[in-house]
């Protein structure tokens, strides 16, 4: 029972990690995962062993390919965040439950969703944020170091999730502490600006 649970637990941890790196690129993450689990790295959960599949590696290579480019073309990358938004969501959603081990399909569901598909829709929100402030502050030139740093923190946080999860898990969670903190600082800044002074 206690070797399930552990198990359990690694899976999730393997979930926030991919799922967050999905929040960087979309892409990345499950191509890592594809080559982690066709070489016997990665577990996949039953029903999802296609992720790990000679057509699926080669699609998401593709995949990731044409995202990563997509991002170094000018103005292009700031209409691909709102697009990618979404998409990461759905992406962290998709590699969490197929990580998530032989659980019941309403926990994986629910993992899926809550650590997969928020971890994910978070990061990508801070990533945007970043980019648009990037675009208003130097006109967009700074926005292909921008695309580079997203795409080594993708890979990076894509490698460590396979290899040492629990590592990432706490880089993760770092990183959504510092992306609340923000927002949280941004929105009560916001209210106290459109107060009005007595």
């Amino acid at each position: 029972m206690s070797g399930d649970f552990a198990g359990a637990v690694m899976a999730i941890l393997i979930g926030l990690g991919l799922s967050a790196a999905c929040g960087f690129r979309i892409f990345v993450p499950l191509l890592v995962a594809a080559i982690a689990a066709k070489a016997g790295h990665l577990q996949l959960a039953a029903g999802w062993d296609w992720i790990g599949s000679t057509t699926a590696i080669v699609a998401f290579s593709i995949a990731t390919a044409l995202e990563i480019a997509a991002y170094y073309v000018p103005w292009l990358d700031n209409l691909l965040d709102t697009v990618a938004t979404p998409a990461a969501v759905v992406a962290g959603i998709l590699i969490t439950a197929g990580v998530a081990g032989d659980v019941s399909p309403l926990l994986r569901w629910s993992l899926a969703v809550i650590v997969g598909g928020g971890a994910a829709g978070l990061v990508q929100v801070g990533t945007a944020a970043v980019r648009a402030t990037s675009t208003a502050t130097t006109a967009g030139t700074a926005n292909p170091a921008v695309s580079t740093a997203e795409a080594g923190f993708s890979l990076s946080l894509s490698l460590l999730a396979v290899i040492v999860p629990i590592v990432a898990a706490v880089i993760v969670i770092l990183m959504l502490f510092m992306a609340l903190r923000f927002f949280y600082r941004l929105f009560t800044g916001r209210r106290r600006r459109m107060e009005p002074v007595p």
